[in-house]
């Protein structure tokens, strides 16, 4: 009888880390799987439980650190906070704080833009760096 409930929950636990892939279950099917062989060698059910919460948290609190270093090392930053912040620019338009005006452009995408030095203008032309994002405006520094 255990035997189908160990094989059950190692088999769930696969499938939920197979549809979620980040890392959310696969501790567990380690220990129901030890906990199935020791269904199969007719251990008593208590031991079986033990020994499935002990593995499980063994599994998840030594292997988990190193397999989030090594898993998805090169994933793509997706939101533009991540992706544009530390990128140089190029003026576009005149920045000036005073005149809410400036445009820049990074990557090919214009931005209105803005100067992280209150009354700093910086003409057309200069290379600037994004320093943080407010809203739909870029600010930037020299």
């Amino acid at each position: 009888m255990y035997i189908y409930v160990w094989l059950a929950v190692f088999v769930l636990s696969i499938l939920v880390e197979v549809a979620t892939a980040g890392l959310a279950s696969i501790w567990f099917a380690g220990g129901a799987f030890v906990a199935f062989l020791l269904a199969l060698l007719d251990v008593s059910p208590v031991w079986q439980v033990v020994a499935f919460v002990v593995i499980s948290l063994l599994l998840l609190v030594f292997t988990r650190p190193l397999a989030r270093k090594y898993i998805n090392r090169k994933a793509e930053k997706t939101n533009v906070l991540d992706s544009i912040i530390g990128r140089t620019a190029i003026v576009t338009e005149e920045i000036n704080n005073i005149l809410a005006t400036g445009k820049v452009t990074v990557d090919g995408m214009p931005w209105t833009a803005r100067s992280a030095v209150a009354e700093e203008v910086i003409p057309v032309g200069t290379e600037v760096t994004v320093v943080s994002l407010t809203g739909v405006k870029c600010i930037v520094r020299r």
